[in-house]
């Protein structure tokens, strides 16, 4: 060993003891008090400084400093801990690379971090991300955690991973050092208790007869119990003890703690908490937690709305709502799951803008095979457990989702678990979708939607929401009877006599999952509630064209989620009168019969019965309302129906968020003096969202319906990279533009429309779909999916065009006259050009004018224009 390599605590005889310390040593002192610690810390801290090294010091503790400030060759580093693990990690790794190699640290007592995390797993996770890579650079640093704080979990984790573990004792008789653990080094008495006498020597407890004595006084029976407890386990215990007395000042104190622990940090969230939860309700929900953290935005908002509305006088809801029973993965186990898999160094990679996206994706893929620490999947199956043999739902709910300004519509994922089977066939399910839930925190879409919303620099924790689902089983089927996405705020409407105050309904029969996406063929019916009666469709043709034909159903035989059509379940003896929620369609019975066929009863999915003959509209506008009211802020809900044996029903209340009303109604970009000077392109009627509407365009983006209707599936996707292109220059150029195009925007299949993500036409200003039944291409007004949600946040008007309506001037040649200026907007993508036309009206652009009480849409150009790129 070289002499450079040995280093002096600043303690000859601790020297001696230990055989020195090494070149990336992190030293841990398991202290009675930051007091005893101090005491070697100034001794190691002389010594690196009179041997010319400078110090560094990481401050975030509210106990007094380390060491006093003004020293020569300290540098101090103030950290502050309630930002989150993340962002505290994070600024103590870059501390740490600053620095560089062979760097001395000092860190404040770690067990203060305590009353910013609340929980012992997090301090661990910090230890062992920030010991290794010290250890790396071959920096010396000291720690230490406090006596009686911490588990023996997370005591043996800091243990495993450091160099140097030394039990520090304080008593009567004097201080003792006792080395638990020290790295490739060895003696007869080095892992002895120590003794230090006055002249600063320490002392082997060399005898059986001292070495009882001193462990018996020091180490009682219920110090040792107490050092079994979490940090967390020991704050519900004091909050169990507060509410049985009648401190009701002590009882708002630990309520507040408990809360900013669990709920999340969004303020307005966590006030209505404070205002509706009480602290017998914290308890109530950690008593079903598994790991440690907040549970995320989706579980607070699903009880916060339940609470309310039980907290509410109207005693309905008692009856009316059907209960729950959900556990919820705190967001902890999150970062426990990337750090116990060796991934915290490409997770920071993640968070810087270089590696944002790429390390991302890599992320993606490594959390679909990790493995998780014995003890959380001891409490996975203590959960499963008690779920038995029923269905339920892996949810994302993460610490930004649901919140106020950022929905996450879609953007993360949710996984059903519905085979039945042997304890482990559960477990494995039930891992496996988790861990495509902590994969979808990755994936290019939810990051692209929070660089967007300026949020890929903010702590961002999955916690997960796990529910039974809501249902009841059919055979080997399982599903709810009806689901469905409500708002309180009718944003988008579509007709003059809608009520945007009622609000709105968008039902499906089966899982509510057709209710939030778009689906192939399939259409869920909309529901104004203050006209039920009224639907966004022409004629009885239409109603059967836009119905729902498959419903989302739980099979028990296989893994999730699987579509049925409506006709092989009721030949199945449909498990409750179908009337409820279809119709006949006496046309189709009867020209069966016509054509000799035997006669089948065929429906039509209207919910007509539940919607004319119920209170269910009027039930759903007062819970919306009631939530509403106490949010001061409109609200979106997923909920589920389910019939009873006594001919009434139950509603389950899944989720509840606010709903982001970024409208665009009744912008004006042009006065109307000036618009008497435009002519009309095409004019529309109905089928619009975004209001009343006078914008200015600059670039219309056609996708000819023929020409993509022609190309390869592999084209398809050739064309979506053209969008993607002319998206990214919008963003640059600023050209406020309007994107046209056959069938769906927004989906991922080629023959329902072109395949992009949203994040490939966020910066469009209007988007319109049209209608091309000849390629089997149609349009969907998607009010309450998630798509729907991805449109109210980015500010976007939506038209659908139907060209065989005579309502609709819009045809194949409406932009013929215009010049096609693809080649400069789009290079190296031929393909696409014949089927992709580019226009631009710079110097006189295009306006779109809607009306929502005529209900007419209409695209205009300046008569006396001379802008000759036009032509």
């Amino acid at each position: 060993m070289k002499n450079d390599e040995l280093i002096s605590t600043g303690n000859e005889s601790l020297d001696s003891l230990l055989s020195f310390l090494r070149r990336g040593d992190n030293v841990v002192w398991h202290t009675p008090s930051v007091e005893e610690y101090r005491k070697f810390v100034r001794s190691y801290v002389d010594e690196a400084l009179i041997r010319g090294n400078e110090v560094h010091y990481i401050r975030f503790a509210e106990h007094d400093p380390l060491l006093e400030p003004g020293i020569e060759g300290v540098v101090l580093h103030e950290l502050n801990a309630s930002a989150g693990f993340e962002s505290f990690s994070k600024l103590v790794h870059e501390h740490i690379q600053q620095a560089g190699e062979r760097s001395y640290f000092v860190f404040d007592c770690l067990s203060s971090l305590l009353s910013h995390w609340a929980t012992d797993s997090m301090i661990a996770n910090l230890f062992m991300v920030t010991c290794p890579y010290l250890y790396k650079l071959k920096a010396m640093a000291y720690f230490a955690i406090l006596k009686n704080h911490h588990s023996y979990s997370t005591i043996n984790k800091i243990k495993n991973t450091t160099q140097l573990f030394l039990e520090l004792y304080k008593s009567e008789d004097g201080c003792y050092v006792h080395p638990q653990k020290v790295y490739e080094r060895s003696s007869p008495t080095m892992f002895l208790p120590h003794k230090l006498d006055s002249n600063g020597c320490f002392h082997p407890v060399a005898n059986s007869i001292e070495a009882t004595g001193l462990f018996y006084t020091l180490c009682s029976l219920s110090a040792s119990e107490q050092k079994k407890l979490d940090a967390w386990d020991r704050m519900i215990l004091q909050a169990k003890e507060v509410l049985a007395s009648s401190d009701l000042e002590k009882q708002a104190e630990v309520f507040n703690t408990i809360a900013g622990f669990i709920i999340g940090r969004d303020e307005r969230i966590l006030q209505l908490a404070k205002k509706h939860f009480t602290l017998r309700d914290l308890i109530s929900i950690k008593a079903r937690m598994i790991g440690t953290g907040f549970i995320g935005g989706k579980a607070a908002g699903m009880l916060l709305a339940r609470k309310i509305l039980e907290n509410s006088d109207d005693s309905r809801w008692g009856k009316l709502l059907e209960a729950h029973d959900s556990y919820y993965v705190g967001s902890d186990v999150f970062h426990t799951y990337i750090i116990h898999n060796g991934w915290w160094d490409l997770y920071i990679e993640h968070k810087t803008e270089k590696g944002y996206l790429e390390a991302g994706g890599k992320l993606e893929e490594l959390m679909l095979k990790g493995k998780f620490p014995s003890e959380i999947i001891d409490q996975f199956r203590e959960m499963l457990d008690y779920f038995g043999q029923y269905p339920i739902v892996v949810r994302s709910s993460s610490i930004l989702e649901d919140g106020f300004g950022n929905a996450f519509a879609g953007k993360y994922e949710s996984f059903f678990c519905s085979v039945q089977g042997a304890p482990e066939i559960r477990l494995d399910e039930f891992l496996r979708n988790l861990k495509r839930v902590y994969a979808s925190a990755m994936c290019k879409d939810a990051l692209e939607y929070r660089s967007s919303k300026g949020l890929a620099e903010i702590d961002e924790q999955m916690g997960i929401l796990i529910q039974r689902v809501s249902g009841c089983f059919h055979n080997h089927y399982y599903y709810p009877h009806v689901a469905g996405v409500g708002l309180s705020y009718n944003t988008y409407v579509w007709h003059d006599d809608i009520d945007p105050d009622a609000g709105m309904l968008r039902l499906v029969a089966g899982l509510g999952t057709r209710a939030v996406n778009r689906v192939k063929d399939d259409y869920p019916r909309i529901v104004a509630l203050n006209a039920p009666d009224m639907i966004p469709v022409n004629d009885m043709h239409d109603l059967k064209r836009f119905s729902q034909k498959q419903l989302d159903v739980l099979d028990t035989r296989v893994s999730g989620k699987n579509a049925i059509s409506l006709y092989e379940l009721y030949d199945e003896h449909f498990p409750f009168d179908l009337n409820k929620v279809a119709n006949h369609d006496r046309e189709a019975e009867r020209m069966l019969v016509e054509r000799g066929r035997k006669r089948k009863n065929i429906w039509i999915l209207t919910f007509g019965r539940l919607l004319k003959q119920t209170d269910f509209t009027h039930e759903m506008k007062d819970l919306m309302n009631t939530i509403e009211a106490e949010y001061e802020y409109p609200v979106d809900i997923e909920f589920t129906v389910n019939f009873t044996e006594d001919d009434s029903y139950k509603i389950n209340l899944v989720q509840c968020r606010p709903h982001q009303t970024n409208i665009i109604s009744d912008t004006k970009d042009i006065s109307a003096e000036e618009l008497e000077k435009y002519s009309t392109i095409f004019k529309s009627k109905s089928n619009f969202m975004g209001g009343n509407v006078v914008m200015k365009i600059q670039q219309v983006v056609l996708v000819d319906p023929y020409e993509y209707s022609m190309l390869k599936e592999d084209e398809k996707y050739q064309l979506a990279r053209a969008i993607r292109e002319i998206n990214q220059d919008i963003e640059e150029t600023g050209r406020n533009t309007l994107l046209l195009g056959p069938g769906r925007w927004g989906t991922s299949t080629p023959s329902l429309g072109v395949p992009v993500n949203f994040s490939d036409i966020n910066h469009m200003n209007a988007i319109g779909e049209i209608e091309f039944e000849e390629g089997g291409l149609m349009p969907e007004l998607s009010f309450g999916s998630h798509f729907f949600q991805d449109l109210v946040e980015s500010n976007i008007f939506f038209m659908a065009l139907f060209p065989n309506s005579f309502e609709c001037t819009f045809t194949d040649n409406t932009f013929d006259s215009f010049t096609d200026c693809f080649s400069e907007a789009v290079s190296g993508l031929n393909l696409a050009a014949k089927a992709v036309k580019v226009y631009r009206f710079d110097s006189s652009p295009l306006v779109i004018k809607s009306d929502i009480k005529s209900q007419d849409l209409l695209l205009l150009r300046r008569q006396d224009s001379s802008d000759v790129s036009l032509y």
